[in-house]
């Protein structure tokens, strides 16, 4: 698989058809994820899948613009910073970073669309209360995670010689 490819062709997707992905998929997703770059490979992200309905119509209520990505996206993967296991703030939101990048292209690689909702980390300390999270967690983004509806024209054809290499 070429790399450079893979990034060139990987959109955000905002639509996406009722089914949802697979365990499977999730989980290696997530483990993507997991081996993104850490200082000291301390890993300072926590995930929380997030499928149930009346959750995403709870958390679309702190997000303007996203607010319908929220409710209508099989899976939200929301991501947060462990306070426990963070060592110097500045890199570990860089690792972060980097983290829900490999996220973003493993669900791209599997042919499934994602977007990392960013709009909703205003609102950080309200959705945090709403889950009823640890004091430990800090909300870093959501990602939206599904089967794509529509695809951008330049994601079909990019797609298209990605599969074929």
């Amino acid at each position: 698989m070429d790399l450079f490819k893979l990034i060139k062709a990987r959109r955000s997707i905002r639509k996406y058809k009722e089914k949802i992905p697979s365990d499977k998929d999730i989980e290696r997703i997530l483990e993507a994820g997991r081996w993104a770059p850490s200082g000291m490979n301390n890993q300072p992200w926590r995930f929380m899948l997030i499928k149930e309905k009346v959750l995403k119509e709870g958390l679309a209520k702190f997000a303007k613009e996203d607010c319908w990505i929220i409710k209508n996206a099989p899976v939200i993967i929301a991501v947060f910073l462990d306070r426990k296991n963070s060592y110097h703030y500045e890199k570990d939101m860089m690792a972060i970073g980097a983290c829900i990048q490999n996220i973003l292209l493993q669900a791209h690689a599997l042919g499934l669309g994602s977007c990392w909702l960013g709009e909703v980390w205003k609102k950080q300390k309200a959705i945090e209360k709403f889950l009823k999270l640890d004091k430990s967690l800090k909300l870093m983004a959501l990602i939206s995670l599904g089967y794509p509806k529509e695809r951008p024209k330049s994601f079909r054809i990019a797609l298209k010689k990605l599969i074929r290499n």
